[in-house]
């Protein structure tokens, strides 16, 4: 979803295990380790802070694209709600694509004792989707992934009214995830399922005053691009 690449190679190399990382981290060494962000500095702060493996200190791109899955097209249809995008996201092709604008990640040798051994965030500022059912519209936006704790944060506004600031919307389900692949610069992982958290059914259900939401309905699945240089 936190000093240099050393080569071109070494730099896939590194790019793709902390894209591994990220995309499984909701499975058992991160989930044994920390469940929130102040769980794991408070894990972390126990041990002596290693020298990272690999580093990406500064993310330039390039997306996270999420293929929005057909039971969550026939739930939004149910509830009468209408998606939107907002800023600089893009619904291509039944997929909500959101430019990574920003973030760090680190990468810690996974069978030492320092966890989470993959921290960070990965930035989307400027960009989200709405939902609209009638009069009322929920913005989503500015998404935040922290690797370390498989979540998903971003803002939410509803009418126009900030309702929460980097609110947990998302969680990340690296169990279907797929092999990593290269292209020129870039590594790309996809499989992680993206499903609704239960701070987000909350709100959405007494937003749009329904129970239909619930805590672990499947958005989509998401594919993570980045620049390995």
């Amino acid at each position: 979803m936190r000093k240099s690449i050393f080569t071109t190679v070494g730099a896939v190399a590194a790019s793709g295990a902390l894209l591994f990382s990220l995309a499984a981290c909701s499975s058992t060494d991160t989930a044994a380790s920390s469940t929130t962000t102040s769980a794991s500095s408070s894990s972390s702060a126990m041990t002596s802070t290693p020298k990272p493996l690999a580093s990406i200190p500064a993310l330039t791109g390039t997306t996270t694209a999420v293929k929005l899955d057909a039971s969550f097209g026939a739930a939004l249809k149910t509830l009468g709600l209408t998606p939107g995008v907002i800023g600089t996201a893009q619904l291509t092709d039944g997929s909500l694509i959101f430019p990574i604008t920003g973030g760090k990640v680190d990468y810690y040798d996974p069978a030492e004792a320092y966890r989470p051994f993959v921290q960070g965030l990965i930035s989307h500022a400027g960009s989200g989707f709405s939902l609209t059912a009638g009069d009322t519209k929920v913005d989503l936006t500015n998404f935040t992934i922290d690797p370390g704790t498989s979540k998903l944060y971003g803002d939410v506004a509803v009418n126009g009214t900030v309702a929460a600031k980097q609110a947990y919307i998302f969680n990340l389900d690296g169990s279907t995830l797929m092999p990593l692949k290269t292209e020129g610069e870039t590594a790309i992982l996809q499989g992680t399922e993206v499903k609704i958290s239960d701070v987000a059914a909350g709100l959405l259900n007494k937003t749009f005053k329904t129970d239909a939401v619930k805590e672990g309905m499947l958005v989509g699945v998401a594919t993570i691009t980045v620049n390995t240089k």
